[in-house]
C-alpha cells in the first residue's frame, strides 16, 4: 500500500512539474489541459481523474503536504507546541527537496491574481490544521495563544521558504528550527477578547484586496 501511495505521489508530481514548466513558458491562461496532459504523457481523462482544474495542478503538492502534516500530528507524541514546530519543519524540508517545483510555482503564482488568492487560502488551511491540533491537545490553553503561535510559525516558515525560492537565501531546516525555537509557547493570557490574527500576503497585493480576503477568512479561524 505504501508503495502504491509513493507511485501515485510521483505520478502527480510529474504532472505538476510539466504543468508548471508550460505555465512558465507559455503563460497560465494560454496553456490548456490538453497540452499539460500531452507533456505528462497521459490522457485528458486521466488528468481529470487526478485534478479538477489547472489551478488544482499548481497546488497539488500542497494538498499532499497538508495530508502528511495531518497524519504526523495524529501520530506524534510529546509537547504539542514542539509537535507543531516539528510538523512545520517537515513541510519545509519536503519543499526544499522539490525546490525547482517550488520556484516555478512562485513565479507563476506571482503573475496570476486568482492563484495568489488560492495561495493565501492555503496558508490559512495550514494555520487551521495546527490551531485545531492545539485546541484538541491543549484545551485549557488560551485560544489567543494558540492562534498567535500557529500564525507565527506558519509565517516564519513561509518567509524563509519565499526567500529560498527567490534565490535570496540558502536557509535550511536547521535555520527554521532556530527561528521557531524563539517563538513563545503559550505566552498569551486571557480569553482572547482582543484576538490577533497574523497573515502573510504578497507584497504587491492591493490593500483593498487584502482587507476583503481577511474579512472573508476570519470566520474560519
Amino acid at each position: 500500500m505504501a508503495h502504491d501511495a509513493d507511485d501515485a505521489a510521483r505520478f502527480r508530481l510529474t504532472v505538476v512539474d510539466q504543468a508548471l514548466r508550460l505555465f512558465a513558458e507559455q503563460g497560465y491562461e494560454a496553456t490548456s489541459v490538453d497540452e499539460i496532459a500531452e507533456a505528462a504523457g497521459i490522457s485528458r481523462r486521466t488528468f481529470f481523474r487526478q485534478f479538477r482544474s489547472k489551478e488544482d495542478v499548481i497546488f497539488a503538492d500542497h494538498e499532499f503536504q497538508l495530508a502528511l502534516a495531518a497524519e504526523f500530528l495524529t501520530q506524534a507524541r510529546g509537547d504539542p507546541w514542539e509537535v507543531v514546530c516539528a510538523a512545520v519543519v517537515q513541510v519545509f524540508e519536503r519543499f526544499t527537496q522539490l525546490r525547482e517545483i517550488a520556484q516555478r510555482r512562485y513565479r507563476v503564482v506571482r503573475q496570476v491574481p486568482a492563484l495568489r488568492e488560492r495561495e493565501i487560502v492555503t496558508v490559512f488551511r495550514y494555520e487551521r490544521l495546527f490551531t485545531d491540533y492545539l485546541r484538541d491537545r491543549l484545551p485549557d490553553a488560551p485560544d489567543l495563544a494558540r492562534v498567535q503561535f500557529t500564525a507565527t510559525v506558519t509565517a516564519t516558515h513561509n518567509y524563509l521558504l519565499r526567500r529560498m525560492v527567490r534565490g535570496e537565501s540558502d536557509a535550511g531546516a536547521a535555520d527554521l528550527r532556530v527561528e521557531l525555537a524563539a517563538i513563545p509557547r503559550g505566552a498569551a493570557g486571557g480569553s482572547g477578547a482582543d484576538e490577533l490574527v497574523v497573515a502573510v500576503f504578497p507584497r504587491d497585493m492591493p490593500p483593498r484586496q487584502i482587507a476583503d480576503l481577511v474579512t472573508q477568512r476570519l470566520g474560519s479561524l
